[in-house]
């Protein structure tokens, strides 16, 4: 940033500078010949006079004139002899006419610019005007300037320029020392989050600050963390969960086989029956890891949508539940069923059905029934499984999509896992749609999942 203003300090002030230069030499010049023909006009008169009043009377005008002191006023005749001059070594009836400046006045040419000066010892500016009565040349005025005071001069109104330029420059620094500020401390600090995030905390949070560019990217890095983060954890609890529930049917497996070994050489009966339990402890060991993986599989995971008819998925459903639901003396039937088009993952839909069924039917008492009801929302809709059981309190329809957690009544119950409504919240947010249990007006539950609408 600092080089570009300087080259475009450069490119801009060093011809601008030039041309001040040679306007102010014109204007110092113009003003010098001003002078000197103002002078002229004042003195025309005396210089028809005899001496010394004709002496007198040029230098009390010269005198009243008030010229800069670093120049020098000369006033000769028509002869080009000196009358008068402010500079004392002068001295009146110097002949002046060998100046080329003076002799082109004489002549009745004004002259104006700059030559070497051997009396002075260096170059001088000098404007020489003819004084003049009607056509007749009286004698000549020439104000003389060292070239160096009138340099000087530029320089001061130059000077102006040069300062301006450097507080540009001053300014620029300023502007890029804060802007590289802006720029890296947020990226210092993002790369402290981010060592931090490497060393184990995943609890670290990058400030949002700087430009929109570093923003966005702190954001997205919070983002990432929180994700990385949750899924850290999820993944620890989960191996938790798993090895407690593990535990108990691996230890009842154990059990049963050591007393079915104990019991083979004495008493072949009890032997069989442990086994028949080992067995329903290995069936349900294996419901249990199948449900574990499923619930691993749908974790943090993102499920492609199809639109489809929501009616025909619960149709199939009912159909294929309708054969356990029969040999418990359970009847599925559908109310208010239409076809309604959905955009979800019709796979996630299906799983999410097949657990409310299986957990309808287990809470049901033989001889009821369980409803499939399609509601449509606005945007959205509303499939709901409810059956006609003993219902669940307020705290525990909230805790039922908790991993392992079962009803205090189902506690005893072998088959269960508790794994169920914690796959169908898992397949529910794979699939963008939405699950919740509700109390019905049967007394049950209405176990809800909500998908959104085609074109929605």
């Amino acid at each position: 940033m600092v080089g570009l203003v300087g080259v475009v300090l450069i490119a801009h002030d060093v011809p601008l500078a030039s041309h001040l230069r040679e306007i102010e030499r014109d204007r110092l010049t113009t003003s010098i010949e001003r002078d000197a023909f103002t002078i002229g006009g004042q003195i025309s008169p005396a210089l028809t006079a005899a001496e010394p009043l004709r002496a007198q009377t040029v230098a009390s005008v010269v005198a009243a004139f008030g010229v800069d002191q670093s120049s020098t006023v000369v006033v000769v005749d028509r002869n080009g002899y000196l009358i008068s001059s402010t500079d004392p070594s002068h001295v009146a009836g110097d002949d002046y006419v060998s100046r080329p400046e003076i002799a082109a006045a004489l002549l009745g040419n004004p002259s104006s610019g700059s030559r070497p000066s051997v009396t002075v010892g260096e170059d001088l500016v000098y404007v020489a005007v003819p004084v003049l009565s009607g056509a007749e040349v009286l004698g000549a005025v020439r104000i003389t300037y060292p070239k160096s005071v009138l340099d000087s001069r530029v320089n001061d109104l130059l000077r102006g320029l040069l300062v301006a330029a450097a507080v540009s420059i001053a300014m620029a620094i300023a502007v890029a020392i804060l802007f590289a500020r802006t720029v890296s401390r947020p990226l210092e600090d993002l790369r402290l989050a981010t060592d931090e995030l490497a060393s184990g905390r995943l609890d670290v949070i990058a400030p949002e600050s700087g430009p929109r560019e570093t923003r966005q990217l702190a954001k997205s890095f919070n983002a990432m963390a929180r994700r990385l983060g949750n899924l850290i954890s999820r993944q620890r609890s989960f191996a938790g969960d798993a090895s407690h529930q593990l535990r108990t049917p691996l230890t009842a497996l154990r059990l049963r086989l050591e007393q079915a070994s104990e019991a083979a050489a004495t008493d072949p009966h009890v032997a069989r029956e442990h086994l028949e339990e080992a067995l329903k402890e290995t069936d349900r060991l294996t419901h249990l890891v199948e449900q574990l993986l499923q619930l691993a599989r749908a974790e943090g995971t993102v499920l492609a949508a199809t639109t489809f008819d929501v009616a025909a998925v619960v149709s199939d459903r009912i159909e294929h539940w309708n054969y356990l639901a029969a040999e418990r003396g359970i009847e599925i039937i559908s109310t208010d069923l239409h076809s309604a088009e959905v955009t979800t993952s019709e796979l996630a839909l299906r799983e999410i059905l097949d657990n409310y069924l299986d957990n309808a039917i287990e809470a049901s008492d033989p001889g009821s029934r369980i409803e499939l009801l399609v509601v449509s929302q606005s945007g959205e809709v509303d499939v709901i499984v409810r059956d006609h059981g003993g219902g669940l309190t307020d705290d525990q329809r909230q805790r039922a999509f908790d991993r392992f957690w079962r009803a205090p009544s189902d506690s005893n119950r072998r088959s269960g896992s508790g794994l169920g409504l914690a796959v169908v919240a898992q397949l529910a947010s794979a699939a963008g749609a939405r699950v919740e249990l509700r109390s019905s007006p049967s007394g049950g539950v209405d176990a809800s999942v909500k998908v959104a609408r085609a074109g929605q």
